[in-house]
């Protein structure tokens, strides 16, 4: 157990803060519910931006900007954006030491100020589809912070898309939904479900809005990545038209869809442990760390000199750990406690045998391998950990995962965690009804949803499938 962190089994919640603090991925700033994200936190999402930005422009979206500020009009155009979105705005009413004539929301979300451009851009549908991605910020006032999962302040993408037709647009949204899934399951090594939200829980002023959902270690729910088809509320409410080739205008349909920093509070969740972080190596800042081992002051720069010779021959991202004052156990705890997935040791019998020592994070294996052919097995080490780590993920959703058919039984299994597959009519007092009593909102209607005929879970009303239950982050 590492030191300072709570035992998951003890206070999961501690347990998540205390990791989150103590691998030196963010602490809390000055300003309550925002974060200030630290170099090694930073890097998970350099590595999740890079490999998200290549998968969109492999779809086709380019990179944009859009200001920060959004003139509160905007947002007051769509009803169902602005009642959505009234009790997290920011409002700037001064700038320059004056009041402004028109107040500025500090940007919860694009949709508003895209539009308005689009709006300009779009005459023809020569200029269809517009495929844009944005990189940057956003403020959303939050009443109950958490690092990563919930800051007033946090860091995203947000895809915005403009289509001549309903059914490209319904294509797009579905497409970047499994582009988020994939980067999930073989990126981040997180399973998730995707499907569709209830209209309770979509987003507000979406057509349809579909999520990926992952189950966390505690057997909470944890909304990974959305995607909204918004239909033709945003391009009436901005006046979004184009001119067919028989000269007719119409509206554009048009999508959004985001994934945040959340994603990082995410890996924490899903993979660590009582030691700390089990990064996925895909995205781990350092795959692999050496840590040369010696005992006399005459041994070390040989030592080093081997370190660096094997650090130029592997193909990974290494780290080598040559910090003097510290001993190698010492190392080897705080390694653990950040994730790096394989650890090297190398100490002079070592050098002498030709070999070191390969310590695997996840499991804590140990293995001993030649010099030789190390670049070789530290990458087949690193594709099985990879693996390893989402198949442990996927196992614990599958035992924590139970189809209940009665009220009854729904409380009782709600009390203690995981995903219940249940009957819903449909109606929203029954869907009220229960996050009221338990705290479990539909966290999805299921793409792989069988028809299957059955009672609601509440009600007892006819019902066409069952859908996921939980509670959530």
């Amino acid at each position: 157990m590492a030191k300072g962190v709570t035992p998951r089994s003890e206070d999961f919640s501690q347990w998540y803060v205390d990791v989150v603090k103590a691998a030196d991925l963010a602490e809390h700033s000055p300003v309550r519910g925002c974060m200030v994200i630290k170099p090694y936190g930073y890097a998970i999402w350099e590595n999740t931006q890079r490999e998200l930005d290549r998968m969109f422009k492999e779809t086709g979206h380019q990179n944009a900007y859009f200001p920060l500020f959004i003139p509160l009009s905007f947002i007051r155009r769509e009803a169902q954006h602005i009642e959505g979105f009234a009790p997290e705005l920011a409002v700037v009413t001064i700038g320059g030491g004056k009041e402004l004539e028109e107040p500025l929301a500090v940007r919860p979300t694009s949709e508003t100020i895209i539009g308005e451009m689009y709006a300009k851009w779009i005459r023809s549908h020569r200029d269809l589809p517009l495929l844009i991605n944005q990189w940057g910020n956003v403020v959303r006032w939050e009443m109950r912070p958490r690092l990563f999962l919930r800051t007033t302040e946090f860091l995203w993408q947000e895809g915005h898309t403009a289509h001549a037709t309903a059914e490209e647009a319904e294509a797009e949204t579905r497409q970047m939904l499994g582009v988020y899934r994939t980067f999930l399951e073989q990126y981040a090594a997180i399973p998730v479900i995707p499907g569709r939200k209830s209209e309770a829980e979509k987003f507000a002023g979406a057509h349809h809005t579909y999520t990926v959902e992952a189950m966390t270690g505690d057997k909470k729910a944890l909304q990974a990545g959305t995607s909204h088809n918004l239909g033709q509320n945003f391009a009436k409410s901005f006046n979004i038209q184009f001119q067919d080739q028989n000269n007719e205008m119409h509206l554009v349909h048009t999508t959004s869809w985001g994934m945040s920093t959340r994603v990082i509070g995410g890996i924490v969740m899903v993979h660590g442990d009582d030691h700390g972080l089990r990064l996925p190596p895909r995205l781990a800042p350092i795959q692999a760390v050496v840590v040369p081992i010696w005992r006399k002051d005459d041994e070390r720069e040989r030592i080093l000199a081997a370190a660096q010779a094997l650090r130029a021959r592997l193909r990974c991202r290494v780290h080598i750990d040559a910090r003097p004052d510290l001993t190698p156990g010492y190392k080897f705890n705080d390694w653990e406690l950040k994730g790096v997935p394989v650890r090297i040791e190398l100490g002079p019998k070592d050098i002498e045998k030709q070999q070191v020592v390969l310590v695997r994070r996840d499991t804590g294996a140990k293995e001993t391998a030649p010099q030789a052919t190390l670049p070789e097995r530290v990458d087949a080490l690193l594709e099985e950990i990879q693996a390893h780590l989402f198949q442990q993920a996927l196992a614990f959703r599958e035992a924590n995962t139970f189809v209940v058919n009665d009220y009854a039984t729904f409380q009782k299994q709600n009390e203690e965690g995981g995903f219940l597959l249940a009957h819903w009519c449909g109606d929203g007092a029954c869907e009220a009804r229960i996050k009221e009593e338990t705290k479990a909102t539909i966290r999805c209607i299921p793409f792989d949803q069988k028809p299957e005929a059955g009672s609601c879970v509440v009600c007892g009303g006819l019902s066409q499938g069952l859908v996921v239950f939980a509670k959530a982050y």
